[in-house]
């Protein structure tokens, strides 16, 4: 895991190692997702509902959580 440091204007600096292998250039569009207390940083891709496949952790589960919000008894 590699740190990087928040700027002024709250922007990050992606290494350019994983700038590389994702294939992120100047002007891309870059997706962000905070769920489950973490921040996700999406790069771009030919087909973003395969990429995403499993990018997000298996707890707290999405169901669970709406589940709860609703007052439903998940059992």
């Amino acid at each position: 895991m590699q740190t990087v440091k928040v700027l002024g204007k709250g922007q990050v600096v992606i290494p350019a190692p994983i700038r590389r292998k994702y294939q992120i250039r100047t002007g891309a569009e870059i997706q962000i997702l905070e769920y489950g207390g973490l921040i996700y940083l999406i790069p771009p891709s030919e087909n973003p509902v395969n990429s995403a496949l499993g990018c997000l952790p298996k707890t707290p589960s999405l169901s669970d959580e709406l589940l709860k919000d609703r007052g439903w008894d998940a059992a």
